[in-house]
């Protein structure tokens, strides 16, 4: 049987500067491209049955610098929109709220540009599982996309809430694999470089 590998896209200059990146498309840093390089080594030798990638810039363009060849590029791959909390940090937020703010526990920003609930990113994610499961008899599936979005995925495929990818922190340029210990869902590895 085989696993569902994800990765995260190497370092941009939001995701270094703690600002939320969902739907702004910027290029990895140099930093990030050679975190993309070296992946090579560690991916090479799996067995892929399909690499799914996101539409977003820092997405392919890790793929590519990781000598990934997509198989298709995936919309319900893309991270989480954080509305009008796009660009901010959680400390930035949290000053203007007065008080600490998560995207875990509050959700994005209330109002005229609400994004996305992590209920939405779940539902998103159920979609991709569903079509990597019947997949894993032929190999593994590897998905490239971004921080949040991996990290509830990470929390569905183990049954859990969406709200419980906040205890699993992928650092930029990293990869994780998802799959099983006696027939159950598993954490196989993580933070993996």
């Amino acid at each position: 049987m085989g696993e569902i590998v994800v990765l995260r896209h190497g370092q941009t200059e939001w995701s270094l500067s703690g600002r939320h990146t969902g739907v702004t498309d910027l290029p990895l840093l140099p930093e990030g491209e050679e975190q993309a390089r070296g992946l090579r080594g560690a991916l090479a030798d799996r067995p892929f049955a399909a690499v799914w990638v996101s539409p977003r810039l820092r997405a392919r363009r890790t793929a590519e610098l990781a000598g990934l060849t997509p198989t298709a590029t995936d919309e319900d791959l893309v991270e989480l929109d954080y509305g009008g909390y796009e660009g901010r940090t959680t400390a930035e937020i949290s000053e203007e709220l007065g008080r600490t703010w998560s995207v875990w526990l509050d959700g994005t920003v209330p109002g005229e540009t609400p994004g996305e609930t992590l209920g939405d990113v779940g539902t998103r994610v159920d979609r991709v599982l569903d079509r990597a499961r019947p997949l894993l008899g032929d190999g593994d599936v590897l998905l490239v996309a971004h921080g949040h979005v991996l990290r509830i995925l990470t929390a569905r495929w183990l049954r859990l809430e969406p709200a419980a990818g906040a205890l699993f922190a992928l650092p930029a340029g990293s990869y994780g694999v998802l799959g099983h210990e006696h027939a159950r869902p598993a954490l196989t590895g993580w933070g993996l470089r």
